[in-house]
């Protein structure tokens, strides 16, 4: 009996000390990691999304003798890294380590993407999905498109270009640029009370709302570490009444604010996981990120909650009238539907298979956009290339993981995007 309880003390003191030595090798990876995404970000000025972490691991600024990236000499620090953690019998970890072990292999291979691709590298447009996103995009055809744009003439009627009468037909729900603030304020502020019914947020959570111009994107949040996000509005072209809402949610509450307060607070502040200090831009971590913002919008404001919201607290803040609501909403409707456009818009651009006018008209003709909103559109896929696809096959991929594994229950949903947004995610992990 003593040798049985002797060996079973010798059996869990090894299996603790193999556990504290796997843990002790991710650190060290993950610190490696780290330093790593810093020093591409050194020659990518859109990489690092944002960093939190040690200040003395930032690299000295680069000076114009040493501009030039130096591709192998990172790229063997990326397989050194990648063949430590390989080293790791993934078999032999806890659930949840298992995940931060597959994070750190995907985002790797993204890294080394990066650095490849920076070093003239070119790939096409599914081959870069796959590398930066561990996705491959679906493909639509143009009969696809055509239904759903023929779908929406219906709704339209009118002489003249479709494009042109849904642009005039939206040009009723524009907010004016002096109520932009009391309506995205009070859109947010509705965003992060639902959002606090489900989901408890770190007591110092906080961020600043800013409206600037001359930007590819519509909206962008910035955060900056200790729970606080710089959340801005691109006011170059006029914003939609839905666009509260959108970009409230989305980059606020429960999307990319509390996404990322989320991570701080479990991976960093709790687990002393580094890797999460750090967000590198062309990385599976965006997907989850834009995915679950996206699919936050409905989340926090199912249905004919938020349209109810809108018509009652949104359109009157803006001065508009709401009595072309509900044709509005089946045009949006229809309009998501067409999201997919832009996808092949931007495949077929960084293929070189469409002139960079080429595309613009066929952001017109098949996405629906007027030429200045089209003219945007190309400025965001010349600027973050492929990265186009997070928004709408990361949505369809989180609604599907979210919807599949929670049946009806709203809490049961709420619990899995919760888990989404607080754990290492990488999109392979959606659909094994």
């Amino acid at each position: 009996m003593k040798k049985i309880v002797v060996i079973t003390l010798l059996i869990g003191l090894i299996s603790c000390q193999t556990k504290t030595n796997y843990n002790d090798a991710l650190n060290t990876i993950a610190e490696e990691y780290v330093k790593l995404v810093l020093e591409v970000g050194l020659y990518d000025s859109y990489y690092v999304d944002a960093y939190y972490g040690p200040e003395e691991w930032k690299p000295e600024p680069l000076t114009e003798e040493n501009k030039t990236i130096p591709t192998e000499e990172l790229l063997v620090k990326v397989e050194k890294l990648s063949l430590e953690l390989e080293k790791i019998d993934r078999q032999k970890l806890e659930k949840e380590i298992q995940l931060r072990h597959t994070y750190l292999l995907k985002q790797l291979r993204a890294v080394k993407g990066r650095i490849q691709y920076l070093g003239g590298k070119q790939f096409t447009f599914d081959e870069e999905t796959e590398v930066f996103y561990d996705v491959v995009t679906p493909n639509y055809s143009l009969e696809h498109f055509q239904e759903l744009i023929d779908e929406l003439d219906q709704l339209l009627t009118g002489e003249g270009d479709l494009t042109d009468r849904l642009t005039k037909f939206k040009s009723d729900f524009i907010i004016p640029k002096d109520k932009l603030e009391p309506v995205f304020n009070a859109a947010i502020t509705e965003a992060k009370e639902r959002t606090k019914k489900h989901i408890q947020l770190p007591e110092n959570e906080n961020f600043v709302l800013e409206f600037v111009s001359d930007k590819p994107w519509g909206g962008y949040n910035w955060y900056k570490g200790n729970n606080f996000s710089l959340i801005q509005i691109n006011t170059d072209l006029p914003i939609y009444i839905d666009r509260a809402i959108d970009l409230a949610a989305h980059e606020g509450y429960p999307g990319h604010h509390v996404y990322n307060s989320l991570l701080e607070t479990n991976m960093v502040k709790k687990n002393n996981w580094v890797e999460f200090s750090v967000y590198p831009l062309y990385s599976p971590q965006s997907l989850i990120a834009e995915g679950t913002a996206n699919y936050g919008i409905e989340m926090v404001f199912p249905g004919e909650e938020r349209i109810k919201f809108e018509k009652e607290v949104l359109f009157p803040l803006a001065g508009l009238d709401s009595s072309k609501a509900e044709k509005f909403y089946k045009v949006l409707e229809l309009e998501a539907k067409i999201s997919y456009v832009r996808n092949a818009a931007a495949e077929a651009y960084l293929n070189k298979e469409k002139t960079k006018e080429e595309t613009i008209d066929w952001l017109v003709k098949y996405a629906l956009r007027s030429r200045k909103r089209a003219e945007q559109s190309l400025k965001f896929i010349e600027a973050y290339r492929s990265y186009i696809i997070n928004y709408n096959v990361g949505e369809d991929m989180i609604r599907n993981y979210v919807e599949t594994n929670a049946g009806e229950s709203n809490d049961k949903k709420w619990e899995l995007f919760t888990y989404l947004i607080s754990t290492p995610q990488v999109p392979s992990n959606l659909v094994e």
